[in-house]
């Protein structure tokens, strides 16, 4: 539920609109005077501030100027029952989100609500996803492949161009999507993202759309839009490939006209949007039942993403920045792959693309004890991707002292799993001496804190 606190001087003011907002199903606050306001918000946050402006001892936009600089992520709406143009410009130029004028039309100031909340989730969904995809994680590797992808961003994103981006699951898709928003004119705008095969079939209008208050059953309130939440920056259309044919329809009407109409309305919207479209599916194919218009309305510039097996040489820098970045940001000390375990990941044919890769480091990183990862650290990869004449890593040797390091490495790394990394239940265990053992932890690098009895 939305909280939004109503900051007015007059009681009746504050009783009025916490009945019709309350109506609504939005959690309402009240306070009589700024100070108040700001206090209130101490204990208990908002996600909207509704302000007047003529008020003792602190006003309206002493109000937002504070509110600006402690709660820089709560939207403000002005409202003033001495309003003209003058005001209302000074009110947006100070960082509010709208004017309204009082007395105040019930149907505007809910409009206005919905869509304030609307454009700050869609500012954090983009927020969201740079910081999973384009402007924090770079698009690593060297392989010719990937340098043509990073050409075609540096030429695609300063266009308004549609984009299709294809490629199997797990190659990156989103971060291409969020380099052409960050590198586009539209960078400070929102980045809204509808994964089109996570909606339930008779949602989809309603996600993409929105829909008016009693469209149909369920419908207790005005749903801004995917569409709208996305004005004047880029929608992002994952796996279009699984949208229904009717809503794809409805998507077409909107990209070439640019307008919308919300289901259950009467009313025809601009909407300002760029669309980015994703799909790990070949839309090109007449059985794929994808609607021939829309495709090649969408196709106006394409960049295909190649599988990681196809990028000869980039599984080592993947993995160098990946256990870079995910050991700070799980604040561990990064591990390192000995040269064996180097040639065993470079050689899989990694299904899972670089998620898959990512999703490896991670849990690495979580349940290897040493400091060096060894190929006894390496979990069964899928059976069904490995070369036919694959051979395990222990019978790789090439002499037999080697084969005897490797298997008493893996021996003991074993047994001490198995007594939780208690040194002296392991040697007592084992049948020889606690200060042999230690000597064998710090030869093969077992564990880095280890646990004893005293």
């Amino acid at each position: 539920m939305q909280t939004v606190l109503v900051v007015d001087d007059e009681i009746a003011i504050r009783e009025t609109l916490a009945q019709i907002l309350g109506y609504e199903d939005y959690r309402v606050l009240t306070a009589a005077s700024g100070p108040e306001a700001l206090n209130l918000l101490q204990e208990q946050p908002a996600n909207l501030l509704l302000v007047d402006i003529k008020m003792p001892d602190m006003d309206g936009f002493e109000v937002l100027a504070r509110v600006q600089k402690d709660h820089p992520e709560l939207p403000v709406i002005v409202i003033s029952g001495h309003g003209d143009i003058q005001t209302a410009v000074q009110a947006v130029k100070a960082g509010a989100y709208d004017f309204l004028e009082k007395p105040l039309d019930r149907s505007r100031l809910l409009v206005t609500i919905q869509n304030c909340l609307a454009h700050r989730q869609a500012l954090t969904d983009r927020e969201r996803l740079a910081a999973k995809a384009g402007r924090t994680t770079p698009l690593v590797g060297d392989c010719p492949a990937i340098q043509d992808v990073r050409t075609f961003i540096s030429k695609a994103a300063p266009t308004e161009s549609t984009v299709l981006v294809t490629g199997e699951n797990g190659t990156g898709k989103e971060l291409v999507v969020g380099a052409l928003h960050a590198g586009s004119q539209r960078g400070d705008g929102p980045l809204v993202e509808v994964n089109c095969a996570a909606i339930p079939t008779d949602l989809v209008e309603s996600e993409l759309f929105g829909h008016e208050k009693g469209a149909f059953t369920g419908a207790d309130k005005l749903r801004i839009g995917k569409f709208e939440q996305a004005h004047g920056g880029t929608l992002f259309l994952d796996e279009i490939g699984d949208m229904g044919e009717q809503a794809q329809a409805k998507v077409l009407r909107s990209v070439e006209e640019g307008t919308i109409q919300r289901v259950g309305g009467r009313e025809t919207m601009k909407v300002d949007v760029r669309i980015i479209a994703a799909t790990n599916r070949d839309l090109a194919d007449r059985q794929s039942g994808f609607r021939r218009d829309l495709f090649f309305r969408l196709n106006v510039l394409a960049v295909h993403l190649p599988p990681l097996r196809e990028r000869p040489g980039d599984v080592p820098l993947l993995l160098d920045y990946l256990m870079s970045h995910l050991a700070s940001t799980m604040k561990v000390v990064p591990k390192t792959f000995s040269p064996e375990s180097l040639a065993t990941l470079d050689d899989y044919t990694w299904p899972g693309n670089v998620r898959e890769l990512r999703n490896l480091v991670e849990r690495l990183l979580i349940l290897v004890p040493g400091t060096v990862i060894r190929p006894i650290d390496l979990p069964l990869l899928s059976g069904a991707e490995r070369e036919p004449n694959d051979t395990p890593e222990l019978f790789r040797c090439t002499d037999f002292q080697d084969f005897k390091s490797r298997a008493e490495a893996l021996f003991l790394q074993q047994k001490l799993r198995e007594n939780r990394y208690n040194v002296s239940r392991t040697a007592e265990i084992l049948g020889m001496q606690r200060s042999n053992l230690y000597k064998k932890i710090t030869k093969y690098d077992l564990q880095t804190q280890i646990e004893d009895e005293v």
